[in-house]
C-alpha cells in the first residue's frame, strides 16, 4: 500500500507542488540585485545594491573584483558567478553589469543594461567613458533610478528614460534652495557609492 501510495504521491500531487511554487516566485524572476560600473581597472564608478546578497562594503568590493577579473578579458555578455547571472558590456573604459539571481532570465536583465547604456549614450552624447560619466553622475543616478527600482524593472525604453530624467532635471522650480538640496543629496548618493 505503502508504494502504490508513494506512487500516486509522485504521479498526482507532487509535481504540481513545484509548479505552483513556481508561479508564486514569478515576480522575482524579474528582479535586479545590483547595477555596477567599474573603471578599466575593476575600481568602482557606480554600485547599486538591491538586496542584501553582498551586505558590507568589503563584501561588494570584494564581489566587484572578482567579477571584473572574470569578465574584463573575455568578449562574451553573460557570466555566471557566485550563484548570480552577471550580463556585462564595456565601452572604452566602462564596464556595465546588471546583476540577478541564477534562475534570472537573461534576456531582462540585457534589457536593462541596454537600456542604461543607450540612455547613458544619449545623455553624454555617444560619449560613453569615464570621464563624461563621472561629470555627469546625477544624470547617471536618475537614469538608474528610472530604469529600476527597488530590484524591479520599471522601464527598458531609453527614450523614456532620457526623457524622464530630463523632465526631473527641469521641474524642480529653481529656488537657490532646491537646486543645493539636490545637488546635496546627489552628492551625498555619489558619496556613499565611491565610499570604500
Amino acid at each position: 500500500v505503502g508504494h502504490t501510495h508513494s506512487d500516486t504521491e509522485s504521479g498526482g500531487r507532487q509535481p504540481q507542488e513545484p509548479d505552483s511554487f513556481h508561479l508564486l516566485q514569478e515576480p522575482s524572476l524579474y528582479t535586479v540585485k545590483a547595477v555596477l560600473i567599474l573603471d578599466n581597472d575593476g575600481e568602482r564608478l557606480y554600485a547599486k545594491y538591491y538586496d542584501d546578497t553582498y551586505p558590507s562594503v568589503k563584501e561588494q568590493k570584494a564581489f566587484e573584483k572578482n567579477i571584473f577579473n572574470k569578465t574584463h578579458r573575455t568578449d562574451s555578455e553573460i557570466a555566471l558567478l557566485e550563484g548570480l547571472t552577471v550580463v556585462y558590456k564595456s565601452n572604452i573604459d566602462l564596464y556595465f553589469y546588471v546583476i540577478g539571481s541564477s534562475h534570472e532570465n537573461e534576456l531582462m536583465l540585457m534589457s536593462v543594461l541596454n537600456c542604461l547604456f543607450d540612455s547613458l549614450s544619449q545623455m553624454l552624447r555617444k560619449n560613453v567613458e569615464k570621464r563624461a560619466l563621472l561629470e555627469n553622475m546625477e544624470g547617471l543616478f536618475l537614469a538608474v533610478d528610472e530604469i529600476v527600482d527597488g530590484g524591479v524593472i520599471l522601464e527598458s525604453d531609453p527614450q523614456q528614460v532620457v526623457h524622464r530624467v530630463a523632465l526631473r532635471g527641469d521641474d524642480v522650480p529653481l529656488t537657490e534652495q532646491t537646486v543645493t538640496q539636490v545637488l546635496q543629496s546627489a552628492k551625498e548618493q555619489i558619496k556613499w557609492s565611491l565610499l570604500r
